[in-house]
């Protein structure tokens, strides 16, 4: 295993995708949801505890060798919005083409040409992961990290928000990221025996609304 390999795939700069979306951060600046540093955290800490929890437990299920093609349907069915579900794709495909030209791998070619579309992000996450030569824990980080990091780094954009605020936030969650990371590993193992039921279907109804909503503005800054 080689934490630098973890480094490589949690980087902003790695080419996937993720700077187009901004975890639902968009609609709620929109909406008045998050003004400032404080309801960035709120919003940041409730993805975390839903979207990315079930992201952290399903690539880090893939990374213990479950059947890629069942945990995608299990991520489908934990999206219940079309709009997520398109978004959620178009990442898996853009982390897809980065991870097999970064971590050339007979399992990445085989879900590529099981989703030629594109498999849903946490699990070519996990995949990706897989090949590269890291552990469970670590796709998991990876996907906790992602899934607040998308939405403070959008909302300096968006709000013009100070940078060292919006790293504040993330240092300030770090406690969390821990224990999500650590519950969706766990989740991950008992699914390896148990089947992917046994894996989080965490749900953030108000993400899923404004999702549909977002998806239909004529002028957008971010994808999702």
């Amino acid at each position: 295993m080689s934490r630098a390999a973890l480094l490589v795939l949690a980087d902003g700069r790695f080419p996937a995708g993720g700077h187009a979306h901004s975890g639902g951060a968009e609609a709620a600046v929109k909406a008045g949801r998050i003004t400032g540093a404080a309801s960035l955290e709120d919003f940041c800490r409730g993805r975390l505890h839903t979207a990315g929890r079930v992201a952290a437990a399903l690539a880090a299920a893939a990374v213990l060798g479950m059947d890629p093609v069942e945990l995608d349907a299990a991520a489908d069915a934990r999206t219940p919005s079309p709009a997520l579900r398109v978004a959620a794709r178009k990442l898996g495909r853009q982390l897809m083409r980065a991870a097999r030209v970064t971590w050339p791998s007979p399992e990445l070619d085989a879900l590529a040409r099981e989703f030629p579309k594109g498999a849903h992000q946490p699990v070519v996450l996990g995949v990706a992961a897989r090949a590269a030569g890291l552990g469970a824990v670590d796709a998991a980080y990876c996907a906790v990290y992602e899934s607040v990091n998308g939405p403070a780094s959008a909302s300096v954009r968006l709000l013009s928000l100070d940078p060292l605020d919006a790293t504040g936030v993330l240092a300030r969650l770090v406690p969390e990221l821990d224990r999500v990371a650590d519950a969706a590993v766990e989740a991950a193992r008992v699914a390896v025996d148990g089947g992917v039921d046994a894996l989080p279907a965490a749900s953030a109804p108000l993400l899923e609304i404004s999702a549909e909503g977002h998806a239909a503005w004529p002028v957008r800054l971010f994808a999702s």
